[in-house]
């Protein structure tokens, strides 16, 4: 079969499954496994090399923990250490201790089977406990930062588990590369991303287009990701390291942007691959075993991982849904299975059933998390999350970060409010840094950019672009996808103020108008007048100019009817001016 052929059938298996199973409220990753095991070899053989396409589909996991590692800052990440080590660490040693413990005393295994085998089933997957989070809303929250640091810890504890199996198994390889020069990869890719990356950001910013910084985006990615690879560590840690080296750049929301609809169709093709890779076989000849199996697994990760995080001071309805969200079996015992297998460490067969009861565990962890929540339904679980914001997540967003945005922002800073500015500005936003000011490069025209700058999260926008277009368009945008957001808006003219009343916006500066009046009151002072009457005829002004504006907000934009209210506000405010010059005189 072509490369078009397969993509056409993969697009289509998405485009069927992922819907429907939405619509029956199931989740969409139990949608890609289902589609996978429909395509793949077990039922109607569309796609015949289902190991291949599950080699390609990894990569959609590496771009999620680069997207991982850009949403988790360095300083986060150390506050995070105690989560890290004690829940995450506790949970892999524990986890693998019992099911180690289980395997060589009831099922009679070797203990270097039962091991490597404990140790396999005690990874969850970080690809599918991440979208089951993100869908449900809590992945942000309080208890879905401490199930994140559990698959840290256990995304870190891969590499060190496949080396124990080669070493098991007594074939290391050979040609695998020095450790020394495994930590100078580590040491190259932290100076990179430290010293060199946001340089050729800027300069791609400044003189590329929206191609090349998708391009820079993937290039970013791969490379880092191949250079860890030879270096005989984990691709995947690659790129989560550059990732959180450029978690405070300020081409961070750029570069999410950029990768997400990449990552989104990878690791859906990953999912459909892990159900391509299914044997069915053995669920046909050993049915009780393997649900067996795969439910004694969910249950076991269930209840250890519920009394961590109860440890953890995790209230108990959340502690029991996120770990039900991280019970499954992961994708790399696949690679585990396979290597051992390999090796001569652990029978194919078995090898064989230890994935297909991971791949069963995946597939009922939706069903199990959503009859959760149906069945414990509480202040102290709701069904969601989204609802509540994180409350490290800024209200505030500045789109546009001229001198017009930066006041704006100054005055926020010397109050202690939080805000998210995008500028597209690349030589602007290099400018402000050298101030200490915090700007995200981005198009706020963007749909996605905004999302990716929190804007979902946000309760006020103040649009301080300079063009006009731009300004009605960021208007129109929001308003029509986040109508719960108040606008503040920046306007040129009385036109542009009409064009974003007529959006529904109310919250409006006009960019010269305050400084027009002030220069107004001391030419009327340097003229002879006193600082009171100046004052007073300036609001006088005031008053009657936006009185007028108001007036004329619902009325037609033709030519004959600016020009008649136009002259019209002239006689009015030379009348107010005439009755009051009797008081001053």
């Amino acid at each position: 079969m072509s490369l078009l052929s397969s993509g056409l059938v993969y697009l289509t298996a998405t485009v069927i499954a992922v819907p429907l199973f939405k619509r029956l409220k199931l989740g969409a990753i139990l949608g890609y496994l289902v589609a996978g095991v429909i395509i793949g070899p077990a039922a109607l053989g569309l796609v015949a090399d289902a190991e291949q396409v599950l080699h390609v589909a990894e990569f959609g996991v590496i771009l999620l923990l680069f997207i991982i590692g850009l949403e988790l800052e360095p300083q986060k990440l150390w506050k995070m250490r105690q989560a890290v080590m004690l829940t995450g660490g506790g949970q892999l040693l524990l986890s693998a201790l019992l099911l180690f413990a289980i395997l060589m005393f009831v099922f009679a295994l070797g203990w270097p089977q039962s091991l490597v085998i404990g140790l396999a089933l005690a990874l969850s997957s970080t690809a599918f406990a991440i979208q089951l989070m993100a869908e449900q809303g809590i992945l942000k929250t309080p208890p879905g930062q401490q199930g994140f640091a559990i698959l840290l810890m256990q995304d870190l504890a891969v590499i060190p588990i496949l080396l124990l199996v080669e070493g098991l198994a007594g074939s290391a390889d050979a040609s695998a590369p020095a450790w020394y020069i495994s930590l100078s990869a580590i040491a190259f890719v932290l100076l990179a991303g430290r010293y060199l990356l946001n340089p050729l950001l800027r300069i791609l910013a400044r003189y590329g287009s929206e191609e090349v910084m998708t391009a820079a985006a993937l290039l970013i990615v791969i490379a880092t990701a191949l250079a860890m690879e030879q270096a005989g560590l984990s691709m995947g840690m690659g790129a989560f390291l550059a990732g959180m080296l450029l978690a405070n750049s300020s081409f961070r929301h750029q570069l999410e942007t950029e990768i997400e609809p990449f990552k989104g169709l990878l690791l859906g093709l990953f999912f459909i691959a892990i159900g391509m890779n299914l044997d069915l076989g053995l669920l046909v000849s050993e049915p009780l075993f393997i649900l067996t199996a795969a439910l004694g697994l969910i249950a076991l990760k269930t209840l250890l991982m519920t009394g961590l995080l109860m440890a953890a001071k995790q209230k108990s309805g959340d502690a029991m849904r996120v770990a039900l969200m991280l019970s499954q079996g992961g994708e790399f015992a696949f690679v585990v299975m396979t290597q051992a297998a390999g090796n001569g460490l652990i029978a194919p067969d078995l090898a064989d059933k230890v994935s297909l009861i991971v791949g069963i565990s995946m597939a009922l962890t939706s069903p199990v998390v959503i009859l959760y929540s149906l069945l414990v339904n509480s202040r102290q679980c709701p069904p969601v999350y989204d609802t509540a914001g994180s409350d490290d997540e800024p209200q505030v967003l500045i789109a546009g970060f001229g001198r017009f945005g930066q006041i704006s922002a100054r005055i926020l800073t010397a109050n202690h409010i939080s805000f998210t500015a995008l500028d597209k500005d690349a030589k602007q936003i290099a400018f402000v840094e050298q101030f200490g000011n915090k700007v995200f490069f981005g198009d706020a025209c963007r749909l996605d950019l905004l999302k990716a700058a929190g804007i979902e999260h946000a309760k006020i926008l103040l649009i301080a672009v300079d063009g006009e277009d731009e300004v009605l368009k960021i208007a129109q945008l929001v308003r029509e996808e986040f109508p719960h957001i108040r606008i503040i808006a920046r306007a040129r003219n009385r036109i542009t103020v009409r064009s974003l009343h007529k959006l529904g916006v109310r919250d409006i500066v006009r960019e010269m108008f305050g400084g027009s009046l002030e220069a107004a009151n001391l030419l009327l002072r340097a003229q002879g007048y006193s600082s009171s009457k100046a004052e007073y005829m300036v609001d006088v002004f005031r008053h009657h100019d936006e009185a007028m504006l108001q007036s004329s907000l619902d009325e037609s934009d033709d030519m004959p009817g600016l020009i008649e209210r136009s002259k019209r506000g002239r006689e009015q405010l030379e009348s107010l001016f005439t009755q009051d010059k009797q008081d001053f005189s």
